[in-house]
């Protein structure tokens, strides 16, 4: 018997219907790259380098030696193989084979494919696709054919949220979908280095995760002439569907740290000539997201006077590599390679080299490889130097927020909830609109009366019952007297309903607030769908994590309460969340990490934040209001004490 399905919660339905309109609304604005061929022009070069960003390669890498090694060669009837590898940076090997014609001359048009998802184990995949290279050989192109990264003959991870709970790639601002991008660069100038291969004539194809390299790479590099991506690339009206997402492997995706039309990314193609290719049948690659892709395409292609460079082909049937899809292909490249508008064809039937011969490496793989750990090294973390000086502080935190608001937070909405929420002397409980249509949770604890019946402790730990009757009134405050109020933040899974057990010795007599954000509580989501959520926020250039900073910051915004000093406190990365809301809102003039973690490798998880700075330095940043880090040894928070040491303001930082 099959397991039975969950019953949905009412966040399954707030937090999918909140993705929909997001990517509804990213989508919307393809009509800003349609303005005029100017508009275009005068903002390509940005959108390029946002490009690189996302895929996290800006500043771009150096291009270091590649060190290619041809190991052995093949030959069939009219084309030679060749078997090689190449490092695109020092220990990241590219495998690969070069098809090529035996007895050409001159210099040829070349073609780059990247391969898609066929796992062909220790012979990478490189050797399912043999019949693009074949056809390439013997129709007079050179064709560099790569494996890719996890499933090349050294396998990397491309499954690190999608399989491996790697959620740290998202601080990290990793994915494969940039290695992937940076071996085809990589790979074309492996080819200008060939004395057969004409420069100034390079196309590039793939199908699946073929097809998305193919897309990054003609984005990020106008030495491609002609593209075909074929089955690569939806918009993320479709993407953002559970059962396309669910189905997408990380590579497939950049982080929309920019917020782009997901359209964008092949827009970047133009005016060069570009043929989309899919199968009418795709699941992954729905037809209604690839007719709205072209639809967008051809206007922008006809904005800028080259409506004939761009066309769509579609075959019936599943996400396969299908002869018509070849032939497609092959037509497209001929076209603008060589000038042949004559109809392609292939053979009935290809010629099969068995996989072990098409070894790059046929003996032992290099002991130096970091394909194995390329996550951990792709992306360049962030080395924050702590001030000396107060100044220097201040300074220093006004340029780290600022990186922040314009990356990690960029999807904050521009403007606070117009919200409104009055504290008083009595329990509350209910929901307040963050963004819509999201809510946050609060159930609000007054400060007791100043004395209480012996044995009657905290009575506000219990349940808020609407069957009793409130409690008395408490006594009035002293007119105009500040009153503290505590923030206490929960993390996925927490209980809502009582004060937390970490907070009763932190928060003493005051009044308090037990916040749940986003996919907590009121919007606690199904076990299976927080994987959904997690992955599906950073094609809308967030994470969780970073909504719920805003739902904490919208609060202490919403509230009315007069003459009222802010602490927050949270448990875990619950207490991470609290601090960064501090950051972004002086009002909250205290703040307690309790267990806190001490790199957002182990969460809370914002997009590319390490490419800012990390846990402990953010901490600093709080100097000098006072910052309590409860069962917080790790050495890293020393960094955090150099900070208040800058500050002068040692005493207000407590480590316990």
């Amino acid at each position: 018997m099959g397991e039975a399905a969950e019953t949905p919660k009412p966040g399954d339905r707030v937090l999918e219907a909140y993705i929909r309109q997001e990517a509804l609304r990213l989508d919307g604005a393809y009509a800003d790259d349609l303005a005029s061929a100017g508009h275009w022009a005068q903002r390509r070069d940005e959108y390029r380098r946002q490009l690189l960003w996302m895929l996290g390669l800006w500043p771009l890498p150096e291009r270091t030696p590649l060190q290619p090694v041809v190991t052995g060669a093949v030959e069939g009837d009219g084309f030679v193989i060749e078997k090689l590898h190449f490092q695109s940076r020092p220990g990241l090997y590219v495998t690969a084979n070069l098809y090529r014609p035996k007895n050409a001359e001159g210099r040829l048009p070349a073609v780059l494919y990247g391969c898609g998802h066929a796992n062909k184990g220790r012979d990478g995949n490189k050797t399912a696709y043999q019949p693009h290279g074949i056809w390439l050989a013997t129709h007079g192109y050179i064709c560099l054919m790569i494996d890719s990264l996890m499933l090349g003959e050294i396998a990397g991870i491309h499954h690190g949220t999608y399989r491996e709970n790697r959620w740290w790639w998202h601080s990290r601002g990793y994915t494969p979908a940039g290695v992937e991008c940076w071996n085809c660069i990589r790979a074309l100038d492996y080819l200008e280095t060939r004395p057969e291969v004409d420069p100034t004539r390079f196309a590039v194809t793939g199908r699946s995760g073929g097809g998305a390299y193919t897309a990054w790479v003609t984005a990020a590099d106008d030495r491609v002439r002609a593209a075909i991506p074929v089955s690569g690339m939806s918009d993320l009206e479709d993407y953002v569907k559970p059962p396309v997402i669910n189905g997408h492997c990380d590579c497939m995706f950049l982080y929309n740290t920019y917020q782009w039309p997901w359209t964008r990314i092949l827009n970047l193609a133009a005016p060069r000539p570009l043929l989309f290719t899919n199968s009418d049948a795709d699941t992954i690659f729905p037809m209604t997201g690839n007719e709205r892709t072209i639809e967008r395409l051809r206007k922008l292609y006809a904005l800028l006077g080259k409506p004939e460079h761009v066309d769509a082909f579609v075959t019936p049937g599943p996400h396969k590599d299908v002869s018509p899809l070849r032939v497609a292909a092959f037509g497209w490249i001929n076209r603008f390679l060589k000038g042949d508008t004559s109809p392609a064809t292939e053979p009935d039937k290809y010629p099969t080299v068995e996989g072990k011969e098409l070894w790059a490496f046929p003996g032992d793989l290099p002991k130096d490889e970091v394909n194995t750990k390329i996550d951990q090294l792709f992306v360049p973390r962030a080395e924050v130097a702590v001030p000396d000086t107060l100044r220097k502080l201040a300074a220093l935190r006004k340029k780290l927020l600022t990186e922040l608001r314009e990356t990690t937070f960029r999807a904050w909405p521009e403007k606070l909830p117009t919200a409104s929420l009055e504290l008083g002397d009595q329990p509350l409980s209910g929901t307040i609109a963050t963004e819509s249509p999201l809510v946050a949770g609060y159930r609000y604890f007054p400060a007791p009366p100043p004395s209480l019946p012996e044995g009657g402790g905290r009575g506000r730990v219990h349940p808020i019952d609407k069957d009793r009757p409130s409690p008395s009134p408490l006594p009035r405050r002293e007119r105009g007297a500040a009153t503290t109020c505590w923030l206490l933040i929960l993390n996925e899974g927490d209980m809502d309903e009582t004060l937390p057990d970490w907070a009763a010795p932190i928060i003493g007599d005051d009044a308090s607030v037990v916040l749940s954000p986003r996919g907590v509580g009121p919007t606690e989501t199904t076990i299976k769908q927080p994987y959904y959520f997690r992955r599906a926020m950073p094609l809308l250039g967030r994470t969780m994590d970073s909504g719920r900073v805003w739902d904490i910051l919208a609060f202490v915004h919403a509230v009315k309460r007069p003459r009222t000093i802010w602490k927050v406190a949270g448990k875990g990365q619950a207490g991470i969340l609290g601090a960064y809301a501090a950051l972004f809102d002086e009002r909250i003039a205290e703040i307690v990490c309790v267990e806190p973690p001490a790199t957002h490798d182990d969460g809370p998880y914002f997009l590319s934040v390490m490419r800012v700075l990390d846990i402990p330095d953010a901490l600093g940043l709080l100097a000098p209001r006072p910052l309590t880090l409860r069962n917080a040894s790790a050495k890293p928070f020393d960094k955090t004490a150099a900070y208040y040491r800058a500050a002068g303001s040692q005493a207000t930082l407590k480590r316990n």
